[in-house]
């Protein structure tokens, strides 16, 4: 009993890892394709090392997965904006009590919301939630 529960102590924190790294990479991928689109030849990406445990907690998110894995594909797609909303805009309001500032900041931006959610990033989201489907599968099967 005890070592089932040890193991999978494991298995979730390797999640929380390899989730928390994936984000940063995806992040850095997307930020560098925003620098070169808007004529940044360097393609300079980043992200924030506050990030990594917000990615990281995408393990917490497989259990509402497992329970809506038969549903409409844009039905969990929009599931998955809105939690990523929820996630986005909480967190952010937390870090910034923290440290007085919201790493990042779409204040200036015309959907921004408090400037910690940008609704026109709702494709972007709904995507990333259905990847982050196909990883946990993924992971299911090799973990």
């Amino acid at each position: 009993m005890f070592l089932e529960k040890e193991e999978k102590t494991i298995d979730m924190l390797i999640r929380f890892v390899i989730y928390g790294f994936l984000g940063w990479g995806i992040e850095i991928l997307w930020t560098g394709m925003g620098s070169l689109l808007s004529g940044d030849k360097r393609f300079q990406g980043y992200t924030y090392l506050w990030m990594f445990p917000i990615y990281g907690s995408a393990v917490f998110l497989e259990k509402l997965h497992d329970m809506m894995i038969d549903w409409p594909v844009l039905f969990r797609g929009g599931v998955w904006v809105a939690v990523i909303y929820l996630i986005e805009y909480t967190s952010g309001q937390f870090i910034k009590k923290i440290i007085g500032i919201c790493p990042w900041d779409y204040g200036n931006v015309k959907y921004a919301v408090n400037g910690l959610i940008r609704l026109d990033y709702a494709p972007a989201w709904l995507v990333a939630g259905l990847i982050f489907e196909r990883i946990h599968l993924l992971l299911d099967r090799i973990l």
